[in-house]
């Protein structure tokens, strides 16, 4: 039996993996007439047709799904073994973490010391994106490790885990000092500056808002907490939901740049650690794993 190209089978597990042609050929930076005549290659090698159309995207033939359920294998059990070669050296150990954008950089940045040895031989490299993207970023390697504002269903992500760090409470805060008792029974008057209804919380305040019967006046969302803070910076009339434990610092002259009007007792931001199976025996997923958090989150 002649030798199996295994550059031909990595094209194949590639455009299986990205569900397109073309998003597979940006990915190994190649042409997609290329990656095509390469699957044409393995398909002659294996005496029988790999992919199908189904509209735009391409899925894999009852003969594709069983060579990419093996090629799968493989290359989870190569990055596993690049992680393995890369931790075990310990020289300035690379950690590629993703951070869901609607969670407060603050606490995220608590949770990320924890990750750093006492050498501080450690590389942290940060991305912020949604949680849909960095779930794909984790899937295709990409990641080290997410943090989140939800879980997510192993049996639907299969070979991914999610563990509950901690929760913290909602806030009304505002630039403006406001009276709590005031503040109720007005709350429908007041321009709310709420988290995108693209993200756990946006989806929670607006469940809220509708079991309580508000009909919020809501001048902007947003799926970046920091970004949401620098608005609410520049139009102190508005009032915006944030993490009770935000650390509001005030400026040089030591008045508060925010102030807390009421917490929110139904609302609470969860955070999650999300890591393949793969990395559990990583160092920094393992500390943040096995961290205490409650001193943070309470």
């Amino acid at each position: 039996m002649s030798h199996l190209n295994y550059n031909h089978l990595y094209y194949f597990w590639m455009v299986c993996k990205q569900g397109s042609l073309t998003k597979a050929a940006d990915a190994l930076f190649l042409t997609p007439q290329t990656v095509t005549g390469q699957i044409k290659a393995l398909e002659q090698r294996l005496n029988g047709k790999l992919t199908k159309r189904n509209g735009r995207s391409i899925e894999p033939t009852e003969l594709g799904q069983l060579v990419f359920k093996y090629a799968d294998r493989m290359y989870d059990l190569s990055y596993e073994m690049l992680d393995i070669v890369n931790y075990s050296q310990r020289a300035n150990l690379l950690f590629e973490v993703g951070v869901a954008d609607a969670l407060s950089k603050s606490l995220v940045s608590q949770i990320l010391s924890t990750t750093v040895p006492e050498d501080g031989n450690i590389h942290l490299r940060c991305y912020e994106s949604t949680h849909e993207m960095l779930l794909e970023q984790l899937s295709q390697h990409k990641l080290d490790m997410i943090l989140s504002d939800c879980p997510i269903d192993s049996s639907q992500n299969a070979g991914l885990y999610s563990k509950k760090l901690g929760e913290c409470g909602m806030s009304f805060c505002s630039a403006t000092p406001l009276d709590e008792a005031e503040f109720w029974p007005n709350l429908e008057k007041y321009r709310l500056l709420i988290p995108g209804s693209r993200t756990s919380m946006g989806r929670k305040v607006t469940e809220w808002c509708d079991r309580q019967g508000f009909q919020p006046s809501i001048l902007g969302e947003f799926d970046d907490f920091a970004l949401m803070k620098a608005f609410a910076e520049t139009h102190p009339e508005t009032v915006f939901i944030a993490p009770t434990r935000y650390p509001y610092k005030g400026n040089p002259s030591g008045v508060p740049l925010f102030h807390r009007i009421a917490e929110i007792e139904a609302l609470k931001e969860e955070y999650y650690v999300i890591f393949a199976e793969r990395m559990i025996q990583h160092p920094a997923v393992k500390s943040v794993c096995d961290a205490d958090f409650s001193k943070i989150f309470h």
